[in-house]
């Protein structure tokens, strides 16, 4: 049985083309996340030879030394990076292509994650590294509250948390997995500011069937966004980035002991406390 489509796949192509020309102006989010992946990157010390960026927007992410493959689901996109247009939940590459894949900024906007994780695992060599970066839970708190305050209809769609990142990367077969969280604060001096850079950073809604925005519902939601603003008359929005890391399985990796190996009583050693 296939997942549910919780994302227009047509639309979120479209929105991504409309975005590619200008979107090196809009790229600081995905630049900030490019940011934590490069300092995680730099923890491992090793060299990474074939390469996936999984969601390559403008193909600004670069590695000295890596041959680096590049997919995007905006045709643009993958145009300007040189790269392969494809859905990042959709079968594309071999097994065991790739030593490393990065993404950063798509993976909150993909249908069926699970089965996006499962292929780029399955697309890792034995002890190749998974490394993730995306929008999640709590994102756009104050964009959310305005909206919901204007009109009772959905218009945002659901998130993921950093506990379901980590549980999603078991799910998928990763060894290791980690998944951990930063806020990322941005103020704004009036809603339409917020809107015009979800805009070009192709991060705008894709639900499906969504009710229009009528000017009034813009006009009331710009209200209560106002009335969230500090002294200075901006108001702080939060982008929850959620980052993840995982390994494909191999023998030299580090396991946790076989339960009931253990060969001290813990009774024992709390006896001289």
């Amino acid at each position: 049985m296939s997942p549910p489509e919780i994302f227009d796949r047509n639309l979120r192509r479209k929105r991504r083309d409309r975005a590619a020309a200008h979107y090196r102006d809009f790229a600081f989010l995905r630049d900030h996340m490019l940011e934590g992946i490069a300092e995680r990157l730099a923890a491992v010390k090793r060299a990474f030879r074939d390469v996936l960026d999984l969601g390559s927007f403008d193909g600004s992410f670069t590695l000295p030394g890596a041959a680096i493959t590049r997919l995007d689901a905006g045709a643009e996109f993958a145009r300007l990076s040189g790269g392969v247009h494809a859905d990042e939940d959709l079968p594309r590459f071999p097994e065991a292509s790739f030593d490393l894949i990065v993404s950063a900024g798509v993976l909150d906007q993909v249908n069926d994650v699970p089965g996006a994780l499962a292929l780029a695992r399955r697309a890792l060599r034995p002890d190749g590294l998974f490394l993730a970066a995306f929008a999640g839970a709590g994102s756009l708190a104050a964009l959310k509250a305005a909206f919901l305050a204007a009109e009772p209809a959905a218009r945002f769609h659901p998130q993921i948390d950093v506990r379901a990142a980590g549980d999603l990367l078991t799910r998928a077969g990763f060894a290791l997995p980690v998944a951990d969280v930063e806020t990322l604060t941005v103020r704004y001096a009036g809603i339409a500011n917020l809107l015009r850079d979800l805009r070009g950073m192709a991060a705008t809604s894709l639900l499906p069937n969504a009710r229009p925005l009528t000017r009034v519902t813009l006009a009331q939601a710009a209200e209560h966004f106002a009335d969230q603003a500090g002294p200075d008359g901006r108001t702080a929005e939060r982008f929850e980035i959620v980052y993840m890391t995982g390994w494909a399985p191999d023998d030299s990796q580090p396991r946790p002991a076989r339960r009931g190996s253990a060969t001290a009583s813990l009774a024992e050693a709390l006896k001289g406390k």
